[in-house]
């Protein structure tokens, strides 16, 4: 069997562009942010959140950095860039607050991820 050179070439062409794709792929991975926040609620509805500044100040002073702090509405949201400073955000959390707040993280890594839990979270109807 004799491999012509215009379908040998076009192998190579179709390689080079597979690698290249491949590249791109794995540089676009490791440029994606993988954003982490943590949640706190407290235990018995009605009572406040943690003030903002109680726990940046317990943050800063174990040297963990976070993106923001934003009350909304009975939680108090707390942005960090990974995961990584959200689970050391959260133990540090766990020794300083008092007892009756719930310290939840959630991993805001994809779109698809919340997309997938929408279709699954939504009853679905036939007929």
């Amino acid at each position: 069997m004799v491999i012509s050179p215009l379908a040998l070439r076009r192998f190579s062409y179709a390689i080079v562009a597979l690698m290249m794709f491949s590249a791109l792929i794995l540089l676009w991975s490791a440029l994606q942010h993988q954003e982490s926040t943590l949640a706190i609620r407290p235990v018995i509805q009605g009572t406040s959140v943690p003030d903002g500044f109680s726990i940046w100040h317990h943050l800063d002073a174990n040297g963990i950095r976070f993106k923001s702090i934003t009350p909304q509405d009975d939680v108090l949201l707390i942005k960090f860039d990974s995961s990584a400073q959200s689970a050391a955000a959260k133990a540090v959390l766990d020794r300083t607050l008092p007892q009756g707040y719930i310290i939840a993280q959630q991993d805001d890594d994809s779109h698809v991820a919340s997309w997938m839990s929408r279709l699954r979270d939504t009853s679905h109807r036939f007929g």
